[in-house]
């Protein structure tokens, strides 16, 4: 079984600090990640799709996507989006069965558009919620629906429909996404509505993508979650603190952890400061 590659879709700037409690004032460049995964019978598999142009330009969007885009100002990776990406590994948008949301921030839906033929691994409870709220219930939320393909709840395959799992490493109970033990999703709460990891339980070591747990490893590993405005974003800061220890324990046992937004980690695909 193929390990996961993970690549930059674009960077944010922002001080050390406000990702890491007592870090620098000096500023890191914070990258955005998505994944790509080759299974076996499904072929190309997406973990989220990273920032793309729809979020950073056109006169189209919504007021609170610009709003959300003159704050954070990414800075986009052209040749490591998606299609990019892909297109140079042989890879057609089509040739993607399923894409993995594994929460609805905007920097982990903004490509699913262009794959007209990928099923969305997500939690769909998350995702009616969500699109219930209201337009600025939806920008607290970090969501902007005008994301997501027309035919997505067509598309979407519920996370809770998969197998129920027992996940090793004290990480809880999950489901089993392919139903052969390859990719378990891990309830990962807190960060935002829905929000879960992925465990490949088979990789040496076994490798855990805890996406948005935190932003830093450091942050997990030293129990150094920052505090002011960084924690505004939490959807539930209790659950975060929880799922902060659940990743750590795994850590402890010698697992692998990959965070979407980790600055120092050059291990990842695709590198850290690209």
């Amino acid at each position: 079984m193929s390990d996961p590659l993970f690549f930059n879709s674009a960077v944010v700037r922002a001080p050390e600090r406000l990702v890491l409690r007592g870090g620098r004032w000096a500023f890191v460049d914070i990258p955005v990640r998505y994944g790509l995964w080759p299974h076996p019978q499904f072929g190309p598999v997406l973990i989220d799709t990273g920032y793309t142009n729809r979020v950073t330009e056109g006169h189209t969007r919504r007021l609170t996507m610009k709003l959300y885009s003159a704050i954070l100002r990414p800075r986009l990776i052209e040749a490591a989006s998606p299609i990019t990406n892909l297109k140079s590994r042989g890879i057609a948008p089509t040739d993607v069965s399923h894409i993995i949301v594994t929460h609805f921030h905007a920097d982990h839906i903004a490509a699913l558009a262009d794959f007209p033929k990928a099923r969305f691994l997500a939690d769909s409870v998350a995702y009616e919620t969500l699109s219930a709220m209201t337009s600025s219930q939806q920008l607290h939320n970090g969501f902007f629906p005008e994301l997501l393909p027309t035919d997505f709840r067509e598309r979407l395959i519920s996370i809770d429909s998969r197998p129920s799992v027992t996940i090793p490493y004290g990480l809880g109970s999950g489901y089993d996404l392919f139903a052969d033990g390859s990719c378990l999703a891990v309830p990962l709460p807190g960060h935002a509505l829905g929000h879960f990891g992925l465990l490949w339980p088979d990789t040496s070591p076994p490798l855990l993508y805890a996406t948005d747990t935190q932003w830093l490893r450091r942050a997990i590993i030293e129990n150094r979650a920052p505090s002011g405005p960084a924690q505004l974003i939490y959807s539930d800061r209790n659950a975060a603190g929880i799922s902060m220890k659940k990743v750590r324990q795994f850590a402890d046992q010698g697992g692998r952890v990959v965070l979407c937004h980790e600055p120092y980690d050059h291990t990842a695909g695709g590198g850290a400061r690209q």
